[in-house]
């Protein structure tokens, strides 16, 4: 196998370990590969290694890559801080955007739905530090923001995502997580994703009930890294 085919594989059968561990079947969590980067060559080969899910943070970058890769037929997923202004541009070409925290990015994106459009799969971003200037929406506002998305005709809520904090234990922070995560079920029962969980901390992920994972370098690798 080629450097990436083997990293893909071992990321795999580390999900399937912790997935087995937490009693869970694997086949219930996603892996987003986050490309951020890497070129679109590099996400043809992942698709050649049947890779369907891909992950972007930068709008400039997703949108040149979906649209040279569009024949793939790629699951395309924003997971990074989205300004209004480019939520025409992520809508256009992604299956899900991972990062609304805030009521004007739910009136952009729902502003950009064109007529006769299905409806884009959001989530909520909860942050999880008691620092207000990093993404997500503060724990007190989960409640009002997925209201405000179920309210939205042209968006489809499917739950939370979320960053574990430095210095704190991924455990205790995707815990956290799980319980905010039954609070926007409250409010629209088939919001079941949970992103969370990165190279790093996917195993406490998992434990803790996440559905998607977002995995960029342990398959990746290096920049423009080839087999």
């Amino acid at each position: 196998m080629s450097g990436l085919a083997e990293r893909l594989a071992a990321v795999d059968a580390q999900i399937a370990d912790a997935a087995r561990a937490a009693g869970r079947d694997a086949g219930e969590v996603t892996r987003i590969v986050v490309t951020k980067f890497h070129p679109a060559a590099l996400v043809r080969e992942l698709h050649g290694l049947g890779v369907v899910d891909v992950g972007e943070n930068r709008q400039q970058e997703l949108v040149a890559k979906a649209e040279e890769l569009a024949p793939l037929g790629l699951r395309w997923h924003f997971i990074g801080q989205l300004q209004t202004k480019k939520a025409r541009a992520v809508r256009r070409v992604a299956s899900a955007v991972h990062s609304v925290d805030r009521d004007r990015l739910v009136d952009a994106l729902e502003a950009a739905a064109e007529p006769g459009e299905s409806p884009l799969d959001v989530l909520v971003q909860i942050n999880l530090t008691d620092d207000p200037a990093r993404g997500g929406v503060a724990p007190d506002g989960i409640e009002a923001l997925a209201e405000r998305i179920a309210a939205a005709p042209s968006l489809a809520l499917r739950g939370v995502m979320a960053v574990a904090p430095l210095g704190e234990a991924p455990a205790a922070a995707f815990e956290r997580l799980a319980g905010y995560a039954a609070r926007v079920r409250s409010v629209e029962p088939h919001a079941t994703w949970i992103s969370a969980g990165m190279s790093a901390d996917l195993v406490e992920a998992i434990a803790c009930g996440a559905t998607h994972l977002r995995i960029g370098s342990a398959i990746t690798g290096p920049r423009d890294a080839r087999g």
